[in-house]
């Protein structure tokens, strides 16, 4: 038995599970007399302004145009970029980029940046969640390379975070993203890339 899951085991038994209909009930009691949405048009509009005030790149394109946006984006730096298998293959077929599939955690240093979709997005907030299903790959992928292009379909976008969170697995591992990693010192002296990628590109599909 590892540590951890000597660790693990200690925590079941000193948090006993609840019957199934017990948490439920639980759950149901909670006040949601918050409101729950803010913006109801120009979604859209608004996730793009918020995304570019945290000094992101925004473009909005056709679906028809994503092969040759992110063909663009990717050509001034070839790569290689590290790309989950299960990635859309269009989203990149016109790049001339190398691309390495599932890379493994000690190959991530070494890559130019990586492709990846979400899970959905959140327009007040400017914020893109990734719960690294499908089109997203493991966390390390977007946290490790320097740069992120991330591929945000227009339905995957709620307007309010209560909405947002509805469409998630809260069981699954969630990556909320605000703009390119950034920090402050004690000077407030501002350092880009500390915590994951220096640069974000977020492609909106319409």
């Amino acid at each position: 038995m590892s540590a951890r899951e000597e660790i693990l085991r200690r925590v079941d038994r000193a948090t006993p599970a609840r019957p199934a209909a017990e948490v439920a009930a639980a759950y149901a009691r909670i006040d949601r007399g918050y409101l729950r949405r803010h913006h109801d048009d120009a979604v859209l509009d608004l996730f793009a302004e918020r995304v570019a005030d945290y000094r992101a790149t925004v473009l909005r394109v056709p679906a028809s145009d994503v092969p040759g946006t992110v063909a663009e984006l990717l050509a001034a730096r070839p790569g290689p970029y590290g790309v989950p298998s299960d990635l859309p293959g269009e989203w990149i077929s016109a790049s001339d980029a190398s691309f390495v599939r599932d890379p493994s955690v000690a190959a991530l240093d070494g890559l130019a940046g990586a492709v990846t979709g979400c899970a959905a997005a959140i327009a007040e907030t400017g914020t893109i969640v990734l719960d690294h299903g499908a089109g997203q790959g493991p966390r390390a992928l977007s946290l490790v390379p320097d740069r992120h292009l991330i591929i945000v379909l227009a339905g995957q976008v709620a307007p309010d975070v209560p909405e947002a969170l509805e469409r998630l697995d809260p069981l699954r591992p969630l990556t909320f993203v605000s703009g390119p990693s950034a920090t402050s010192d004690i000077e407030l002296s501002r350092v880009e890339g500390v915590h994951g990628p220096r640069t974000l590109e977020v492609l909106v599909v319409q």
